[in-house]
Order: C-alpha cells, then sequence, then structure tokens
C-alpha cells in the first residue's frame, strides 16, 4: 500500500512538471475505479464514460495549474462526486423524459457492473439482492458502502472524498450497514 502512495506521488510529481506520459500512467492505474464509481451514480455508461473524461481533463488542468495535490485518490473521488452533482442538476428535468425502455437498459447496464463489483463485498447475500437494497438506502449511505467496498477507500480517503471528519464517516458506514442489514431478508443474513 505504501509502495503504491509512492507510485502515485512519484507519478504526480512528474505530471506536475508537464510529463504525458506519466499522467497516462496515472489514467490508466485509476480510470476503471473512477468509471465504476461514476457508473453507480449515473446508471448510464454514455454519462459515465463522458463525465469520466472531464474528471482525468480537471485534474491535468489543475496540475498543470501548479496547484498542490495531497492524495490524489481522493483527489480524483472528490472531482467525480462534484461532476456528478452538476450533472444532476443539469439533467434534473430531462431526467423526468426517460422512457421506461431507457430506464430498463440503464438497469440492466447496472445489473451487469454490479455482479461483477459486488463480489468484493464479504457476504453472503445475493448480488441482485444487496443492489436492490442499496438503492432503498440514503444517497450518503450508499456513496460510503460504495466507496468502501467496492472501491476499496480508506476511512481517510471516503473523509477527504465526501468533505467529512474521519470519525463522522465511521459513523456513517456503521449505520449505513445496520440499515442495509434491518432491509436484508432474515434467511440471506445467516
Amino acid at each position: 500500500m505504501k509502495g503504491n502512495i509512492l507510485k502515485n506521488q512519484y507519478l504526480l510529481f512528474r505530471a506536475k512538471n508537464k510529463d504525458p506520459e506519466s499522467f497516462t500512467k496515472v489514467y490508466d492505474l485509476y480510470v476503471e475505479r473512477i468509471y465504476r464509481f461514476i457508473f453507480f451514480k449515473v446508471a448510464n455508461a454514455e454519462d459515465a464514460q463522458d463525465l469520466t473524461s472531464e474528471v482525468f481533463l480537471k485534474t491535468w488542468q489543475y496540475i498543470n495549474d501548479g496547484k498542490a495535490v495531497k492524495n490524489l485518490n481522493a483527489f480524483f473521488y472528490k472531482i467525480a462526486r462534484n461532476l456528478i452533482i452538476d450533472h444532476y442538476r443539469k439533467n434534473s428535468l430531462s431526467q423526468q423524459d426517460v422512457s421506461l425502455e431507457t430506464a430498463k437498459e440503464n438497469l440492466d447496464q447496472r445489473v451487469e457492473v454490479a455482479k461483477d463489483e459486488l463480489k468484493q463485498i464479504e457476504t453472503k447475500l445475493a448480488i441482485e439482492n444487496v443492489e436492490n437494497k442499496l438503492r432503498e438506502l440514503k444517497d450518503e449511505y450508499r456513496e460510503v458502502i460504495i466507496l468502501r467496498y467496492v472501491d476499496g477507500l480508506s476511512i481517510g480517503e471516503i473523509a477527504d472524498v465526501v468533505d467529512k471528519k474521519k470519525g463522522t464517516v465511521r459513523v456513517l458506514l456503521y449505520r449505513a450497514l445496520n440499515t442495509l442489514k434491518e432491509l436484508m431478508p432474515k434467511d440471506s443474513q445467516d
């Protein structure tokens, strides 16, 4: 883990010196995780791809402006989170016009991604059941669960992403897991 942090800091240092090759390596390290995070929020592959590209473009611009980045991992997620919020603000009215067919396609895409990614959660619950129950959680609960157990972020990194203290994140995660457990059928908790 420490080796990854040092490697990321080195790549970040090289990227600050306008080395596009190093930023390409950073991109390769993070693109799948950032895409997955965004996809879980927007549930549309095309929008997720566009927003993912925008995350890396904004990061590149930020770094080239000479601004400091302490934790690259948290920085990517923070930018992604802000872009998702902006995306929903812009599309709040058009979201109501989504056809049933489009909604089904988006749901099918989300199920496919979830089937691959939710295997990391150490539980005996059925993947489809977990995904359905995650949708019933408050946004901030769903977000901390995905960041922690799907994307593998540390409590500190999650705190940076959601602009909360580590203790608050621990409490949110605890409450989110308890709420999820309460939503689950009794036979799947054994």
